[in-house]
């Protein structure tokens, strides 16, 4: 079961993701709320600072502003990160290790301030397993 409410805010089945501008609208399906909060210290991750949750390839939808939205890719090119061209503001993501997997901006859900969420857990994102060699038996 993931977090139903974050501070005063309870957390829908259908719950608005936006960007700052509003240019970018996604709705995610959350029936068991937030699941897998966490941040990653990744070098892109810990300058970026926002809090993911983990969501579903089926359980996401663009709603509007398609247009606006800019891909950015580094080192391996598996993980794709969105922003919004206007504002700036980091959406989502496709997950690395699992590509049928988006982490999406706690801070983007309407009516959510992440800071209500207090400590969260911290992926190792720098010592990611798709950065290990692999054993060639």
């Amino acid at each position: 079961m993931g977090i139903k409410t974050i501070g005063p805010t309870t957390i829908n089945a259908k719950h608005r993701l936006i960007c700052h501008c509003e240019a970018v609208e996604i709705e995610l399906d959350l029936p068991d709320g937030v699941v897998d909060a966490r941040r990653c210290d990744c070098s892109f991750c810990r300058r970026r600072g926002a809090i993911a949750g983990t969501i579903s390839e089926n359980g996401f939808r663009i709603v509007k502003g398609v247009d606006h939205i800019k891909r950015y890719q580094f080192g391996t090119k598996v993980a794709e990160h969105f922003f919004c061209d206007t504002c700036g503001i980091y959406t989502h993501h496709r997950r690395r290790s699992f590509p049928n997997l988006f982490g999406y901006n706690l801070g983007c859900l309407e009516g959510v301030n992440p800071f209500d969420l207090g400590e969260v857990p911290v992926f190792d994102g720098v010592n990611h397993p798709s950065d290990r060699p692999q054993n060639n038996k």
